[in-house]
Protein backbone atom coordinates (compact mmCIF):
# COMPACT_ATOMS: atom_id res chain seq x y z
CA UNK A 1 0.00 0.00 0.00
CA UNK A 2 1.45 3.31 -1.05
CA UNK A 3 1.37 5.93 1.66
CA UNK A 4 2.80 9.42 1.63
CA UNK A 5 4.01 11.41 4.60
CA UNK A 6 3.70 15.10 3.68
CA UNK A 7 5.82 16.16 6.66
CA UNK A 8 8.71 13.91 5.55
CA UNK A 9 11.51 15.87 3.89
CA UNK A 10 11.93 13.06 1.34
CA UNK A 11 10.46 14.12 -2.01
CA UNK A 12 7.05 12.57 -2.68
CA UNK A 13 8.16 10.77 -5.84
CA UNK A 14 10.92 9.08 -3.83
CA UNK A 15 8.42 8.09 -1.13
CA UNK A 16 6.32 6.43 -3.84
CA UNK A 17 9.38 4.56 -5.14
CA UNK A 18 10.26 3.37 -1.64
CA UNK A 19 6.70 2.16 -1.00
CA UNK A 20 6.60 0.18 -4.25
CA UNK A 21 10.03 -1.36 -3.54
CA UNK A 22 8.99 -2.23 0.01
CA UNK A 23 5.75 -3.83 -1.21
CA UNK A 24 7.70 -5.93 -3.71
CA UNK A 25 10.31 -6.92 -1.12
CA UNK A 26 7.70 -8.10 1.39
CA UNK A 27 5.59 -9.85 -1.25
CA UNK A 28 2.57 -7.54 -1.25
CA UNK A 29 3.31 -6.85 -4.92
CA UNK A 30 4.42 -9.75 -7.09
CA UNK A 31 5.82 -10.12 -10.57
CA UNK A 32 3.18 -9.19 -13.15
CA UNK A 33 0.91 -7.30 -10.73
CA UNK A 34 -0.57 -4.17 -12.26
CA UNK A 35 0.04 -0.88 -10.49
CA UNK A 36 -2.61 1.83 -10.46
CA UNK A 37 -2.22 4.27 -13.33
CA UNK A 38 -0.45 7.52 -12.52
CA UNK A 39 -3.81 9.31 -12.65
CA UNK A 40 -5.51 6.74 -10.41
CA UNK A 41 -2.75 6.83 -7.81
CA UNK A 42 -2.54 10.62 -7.95
CA UNK A 43 -6.28 10.82 -7.31
CA UNK A 44 -6.09 8.32 -4.42
CA UNK A 45 -3.22 10.23 -2.79
CA UNK A 46 -4.37 13.72 -3.89
CA UNK A 47 -1.14 14.34 -5.76
CA UNK A 48 -0.19 15.80 -9.10
CA UNK A 49 -0.18 13.00 -11.71
CA UNK A 50 3.24 14.22 -12.90
CA UNK A 51 4.69 13.37 -9.48
CA UNK A 52 3.46 9.79 -9.75
CA UNK A 53 4.62 9.60 -13.38
CA UNK A 54 8.10 10.71 -12.26
CA UNK A 55 8.19 7.95 -9.63
CA UNK A 56 7.00 5.35 -12.13
CA UNK A 57 9.62 6.56 -14.60
CA UNK A 58 12.38 6.08 -12.02
CA UNK A 59 11.08 2.63 -11.10
CA UNK A 60 10.96 1.65 -14.76
CA UNK A 61 14.46 3.01 -15.37
CA UNK A 62 15.71 0.88 -12.46
CA UNK A 63 13.98 -2.24 -13.84
CA UNK A 64 11.56 -2.52 -10.91
CA UNK A 65 8.45 -2.07 -13.08
CA UNK A 66 7.70 -2.02 -16.79
CA UNK A 67 4.98 -0.34 -18.80
CA UNK A 68 2.85 -1.65 -21.61
CA UNK A 69 1.40 0.97 -23.92
CA UNK A 70 -2.31 1.32 -23.28
CA UNK A 71 -2.33 -1.27 -20.50
CA UNK A 72 -0.40 0.30 -17.61
CA UNK A 73 2.58 -0.41 -15.38
CA UNK A 74 3.41 -3.84 -14.00
CA UNK A 75 5.88 -5.29 -11.51
CA UNK A 76 8.89 -6.62 -13.39
CA UNK A 77 10.73 -9.82 -12.67
CA UNK A 78 12.70 -8.18 -9.93
CA UNK A 79 15.46 -10.67 -9.16
CA UNK A 80 16.27 -8.68 -6.03
CA UNK A 81 16.19 -5.25 -7.68
CA UNK A 82 13.63 -3.94 -5.21
CA UNK A 83 15.80 -5.13 -2.32
CA UNK A 84 18.84 -3.52 -3.96
CA UNK A 85 16.97 -0.22 -4.22
CA UNK A 86 15.85 -0.42 -0.58
CA UNK A 87 19.41 -1.20 0.52
CA UNK A 88 20.71 1.72 -1.53
CA UNK A 89 18.16 4.03 0.14
CA UNK A 90 19.11 2.68 3.56
CA UNK A 91 22.82 3.23 2.93
CA UNK A 92 22.10 6.78 1.81
CA UNK A 93 20.07 7.47 4.97
CA UNK A 94 22.86 6.05 7.15
CA UNK A 95 25.49 8.18 5.40
CA UNK A 96 23.28 11.24 5.86
CA UNK A 97 22.85 10.48 9.58
CA UNK A 98 26.59 9.95 10.05
CA UNK A 99 27.37 13.16 8.18
CA UNK A 100 24.97 14.95 10.53
CA UNK A 101 26.92 13.64 13.53
CA UNK A 102 24.86 10.62 14.57
CA UNK A 103 26.59 8.09 16.80
CA UNK A 104 27.24 4.86 14.83
CA UNK A 105 26.44 2.71 17.87
CA UNK A 106 23.09 4.51 18.29
CA UNK A 107 22.26 3.76 14.64
CA UNK A 108 23.05 0.08 15.19
CA UNK A 109 20.79 0.06 18.26
CA UNK A 110 17.97 1.65 16.25
CA UNK A 111 18.30 -0.97 13.49
CA UNK A 112 18.26 -3.81 16.04
CA UNK A 113 15.16 -2.35 17.77
CA UNK A 114 13.32 -1.91 14.47
CA UNK A 115 14.24 -5.41 13.39
CA UNK A 116 13.00 -6.90 16.66
CA UNK A 117 9.74 -4.92 16.45
CA UNK A 118 9.26 -6.04 12.83
CA UNK A 119 9.78 -9.70 13.75
CA UNK A 120 7.30 -9.42 16.62
CA UNK A 121 4.70 -7.83 14.34
CA UNK A 122 5.17 -10.57 11.73
CA UNK A 123 4.59 -13.25 14.38
CA UNK A 124 1.39 -11.60 15.58
CA UNK A 125 -0.12 -11.47 12.06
Amino acid sequence: MITINPSDKTPIFEQICKCVCRDIAVGTLREGDRLPSARELAKMLTLNPNTVAKAYGMLERDGIIYSVQGKGCFVAKHEGKANEKLTENFRSAVREALDAGADPEELITVVKELSLRYQQNKRSE
